[in-house]
């Protein structure tokens, strides 16, 4: 339990860099710059949910919000661990909501400047988004389950996350893209970071695993005839994890798989179909790419050192206008956490106010 909480902590003081969109059921939560050093005040009980816990910009944040916020951190620590969200979990995190506080504050700072620049969210595209996640499940109720082992209250709850998420993505991106970097810069943070840009031998790969040798060599002639492997994978593919994606497993290291199969991988002909045999069955295996190991070149990194300084320079950005909110939040009217059991701690504790820029 006490590796689940310390994991869960980091997951919790960290959420506000997360940007990426994971589909249901472990999904988005909003998200925002990295958190300053939490203040600490001491905790007594607060049961209104209109209490406020936070004002940003000159806008109140009450405890319903931030409880919101904060179920969803939690639910998305729980998920990463492959375990559903339960409202029983919650009470253990209690100690870490004054430092969820600050990361909550920024997020909302972070959503109001967004906003504030005019970025809007697509409701076509979230009524998409939300239709897809929906397809995934064989019923509404399942949907409706999987949600709530998200942290979700319901599918109104979700639409509002995916309309935040969408807004401060949109907001973001529009910082990064300012920002830009001349040939010999990047060629001069390749030198001297050439440590960082070394690789092992991949091979990217997509099967069709079958029980028999005769299916598997039907499979064979299907595609000589023009067959399309996607849709072979999807029809006939014993591995269901790869066969929803068409096949594919992505890109292997050496020893991730089977000896057989990775004989196949790493030494066999590339966009090719190969025929292995393995203690899973016949694989019907093509190899699309494949790269050495050692250092990757410039011209294959240049991309992701342009997004890593632009990214660098855009968060120094958004800290500065984040800063420049008044932002004031009151830890000592959060719930409270176990009792210490020396020196009481006062109940009356003034708010912490962040220091604005000039």
């Amino acid at each position: 339990m006490k590796k689940y909480l310390l994991t869960a902590l980091l997951a919790l003081t960290s959420l506000a860099a997360a940007q990426a969109t994971t589909p249901a059921p472990t999904l988005p939560a909003t998200p925002a710059p990295a958190a300053a050093p939490a203040t600490t005040a001491p905790a007594m009980p607060a049961t209104d949910p209109t209490t406020v816990v936070a004002t940003v910009g000159g806008t109140d944040y009450t405890m319903a919000d931030f409880d919101r916020s904060f179920r969803m951190a939690v639910a998305r620590s729980a998920n990463s661990q492959g375990m559903p969200y339960s409202s029983d979990m919650e009470s253990s995190f209690n100690q870490f909501k004054p430092q969820f506080l600050t990361t909550f504050s920024r997020q909302q700072a972070t959503l109001q400047l967004a906003k504030k620049a005019g970025f809007k969210s697509d409701d076509a595209a979230i009524d998409t988004q939300l239709n897809t996640d929906q397809g995934q499940f064989p019923s509404k109720e399942e949907f409706d389950t999987a949600l709530q082992g998200s942290g979700f209250a319901d599918e109104a709850d979700y639409r509002q996350s995916l309309q935040e998420q969408q807004i401060v993505a949109a907001y973001l991106k529009s910082i990064q893209t300012r920002f830009k970097f001349s040939d010999s810069l990047v060629a001069g943070f390749y030198s001297l970071n050439k440590a960082s840009f070394t690789r092992k031998a991949e091979a990217c790969v997509k099967h069709i695993l079958v029980p028999t040798e005769a299916e598997a060599q039907q499979i064979v002639k299907d595609l000589a005839a023009g067959g399309d492997f996607a849709k072979l994978a999807a029809a006939q593919s014993k591995d269901p994890g790869s066969a929803v994606q068409g096949g594919d497993l992505g890109c292997l290291a050496p020893g991730d798989t089977v000896p057989e199969f990775d004989k196949a991988s790493f030494e066999g002909p590339l966009n090719q179909v190969q025929l292995v045999k393995s203690q899973f069955g016949y694989h019907v295996l093509v190899v699309t790419k494949r790269t050495d190991a050692g250092t990757a070149p410039l011209s294959e990194v240049d991309s992701q050192i342009r997004d890593q300084l632009a990214g660098e320079a855009a968060q120094k950005y958004l800290d500065a206008q984040v800063n420049r909110l008044k932002v004031t939040t009151y830890a000592d009217r959060l719930p409270a956490a176990p009792a210490p059991t020396d020196d009481a701690a006062p109940t009356d504790a003034a708010p912490t106010t962040t220091p604005t820029a000039p």
